[in-house]
């Protein structure tokens, strides 16, 4: 049997999904009641396993059982993985289900929320969902994150756990052949990345090698960070962030961000970034590793660990470990990605259902210690095993050619209702050499504060609207550019900043703050 103990530091790392649940009254009610549910995430269109609705979720069937409470499909946009369109196709009908859950539902909801399409919760949780409660007093903080602008809740949100989602994976084996050291800091990474360029690490007598890579584009992004500047202040690419001096401000608009992007374009020129690294797409990883290619990405710890074993016997003495993330020019080592501990994702109460407090008894079932494990292991006896106190996967499901998740999402486990994530789902399938580099990454302070998100009202939206979407573009167009050699940035530095403030940014920024301080206070 696999050990599953896990460190005090671990341990740490999941206190947010291990309260002292309040037991949940079941059933909820005495005869079955129906309930419809628009459910758009980007794994299934609709409430059923990869999105097929005339069979149930393994752990709809328990939960039916349970709570005498029967979810029922009524997904719109069905035909699209655009949430966003899905979202538009539902509100446009006016005739909303029950429930309306999934992927990024924060926004809409939030936005019409207060104009009567979907019912506040703030009162039904106090009086009816003690576990949801719990959670709040728990977590202080999260509740306020994703309040609409007139202090009111409207969605129960999907909550991450853990800490650590993506890091620094390097060629062991390639710095033992080269006998070089793993690289401390900004400088250091440079000479390893040129000797992996030029030193034939791989042994085939051929100069091949690619010293960076990654299966996300804006992974190389990730780089800047080396120098200083910031990509993102959440775990969505090119979001804003918060500043030292708690104002809202965007990373691209900073002259760090032109400092870095300057050192990036030029190490990309130098060919120590992957020539294709905005077209290889998400086989990259795969290929570049397969073929004894890659030397170096940013990437999540528990997939990317699995090349080790993958690997195994195909590549002599592949060894592709997590490492501390090199110190930046002024001598600051961190990780800039770190997992959200609360998603755009979850479910929401229309003003079209009739039985509300039974709704939210149904959300808080999920918060239950029963209702937790269910949404996150599926069902007992099928997936998983209580062993000594501990959910523990079954050998089939750790051993199987598909991945857990894979398979929870069919088992209506991990999907996007709104629950409490448990880390240790992860942990189980998690390989040894990310695990310990997850500790590693523990014994420093590595993390940044995170931007959570705010909520407009609908002349800051209308703002909002208006400018950035432009504006990004903008900025994506440029950034690109710059990487791949036509134009330079601090030459172009000025005119770039007067584009973005013509385009609205100053607009954009002034709402975003007006929004934050309201917000958090």
């Amino acid at each position: 049997m696999r050990n599953l103990t896990l460190s005090l530091t671990m341990l740490a790392t999941t206190a947010m999904t291990a309260p002292a649940f309040a037991e949940a009254h079941l059933p909820i009610v005495d005869e079955p009641l129906e309930l419809t549910i628009h459910m758009h995430w980007p794994r299934a269109q609709g409430y059923g396993p990869g999105g097929d609705t005339s069979t149930l979720y393994p752990v709809e069937e328990v939960a039916r059982e349970k709570t005498n409470i029967h979810l029922v499909d009524r997904t719109s946009g069905r035909n699209t993985k655009d949430n966003n369109e899905a979202m538009n196709l539902l509100l446009a009908t006016g005739d909303l289900p029950d429930i309306v859950g999934g992927n990024r539902i924060q926004q809409p909801v939030n936005q019409y929320g207060p104009e009567g399409a979907f019912v506040p919760l703030n009162d039904l949780v106090d009086e009816h969902a003690p576990n949801i409660k719990k959670f709040w007093e728990d977590n202080p903080g999260l509740k306020e994150a994703i309040s609409a602008y007139d202090g009111n809740y409207y969605y129960i949100p999907y909550l991450p756990d853990g800490k650590y989602g993506r890091a620094w994976f390097i060629r062991q084996d390639w710095l033992d052949k080269l006998g070089l050291e793993q690289p401390d800091n900004v400088d250091e990474l440079y000479e390893v990345l040129v000797a992996f360029r030029d030193q034939d690490p791989n042994g085939n007598g051929q100069k091949d090698e690619v010293p960076y890579f990654a299966r996300d584009w804006e992974e190389v992004l990730r780089l800047m960070t080396l120098w200083d500047a910031r990509t993102s202040g959440s775990d969505t690419y090119h979001d804003f962030y918060v500043t030292e001096e708690g104002k809202i401000a965007h990373p691209y608009a900073q002259e760090a961000y032109r400092d870095a992007m300057a050192n990036l374009a030029k190490w990309y020129e130098e060919g120590l970034i992957d020539a294709e690294i905005f077209t290889r797409g998400s086989s990259s990883r795969d290929f570049l590793l397969g073929e004894n290619l890659g030397g170096l990405t940013h990437d999540w710890f528990a997939s990317t660990s699995g090349y080790n074993s993958a690997l195994e016997g195909k590549i002599d003495g592949f060894n592709f470990i997590p490492f501390l993330p090199p110190k930046s020019a002024a001598g600051v080592r961190m990780e800039e990605h770190r997992r959200i501990p609360i998603k755009p994702d979850g479910w929401a109460i229309t003003f079209a259902n009739e039985h509300p407090e039974e709704t939210i008894k149904y959300f808080d079932y999920w918060f239950s210690e029963e209702g937790s494990l269910l949404a996150n292991f599926g069902v007992e006896g099928k997936t998983w095993d209580m062993i000594d106190g501990e959910p523990v996967y079954k050998d089939e499901v750790l051993n199987s050619d598909t991945p857990v998740n894979s398979q929870m999402y069919l088992e209506g486990a991990q999907i996007y209702r709104g629950y409490p994530q448990d880390y240790r789902y992860e942990w189980q399938w998690t390989a040894q050499a990310a695990r310990d580099g997850i500790e590693l990454y523990d014994s420093e302070d590595l993390l940044v504060d995170q931007f959570l998100g705010v909520a407009f009202n609908k002349d800051e939206q209308e703002v909002y609207d208006r400018y950035w979407p432009s504006i990004q573009t903008y900025m994506l167009e440029r950034q690109q550019a710059w990487i791949l050699g036509s134009g330079d940035i601090e030459a172009d530095w000025d005119s770039y900043i007067a584009t973005l403030e013509k385009m609205g940014y100053d607009k954009v920024i002034e709402v975003m703050n007006t929004a934050y301080n309201r917000q958090y206070g």
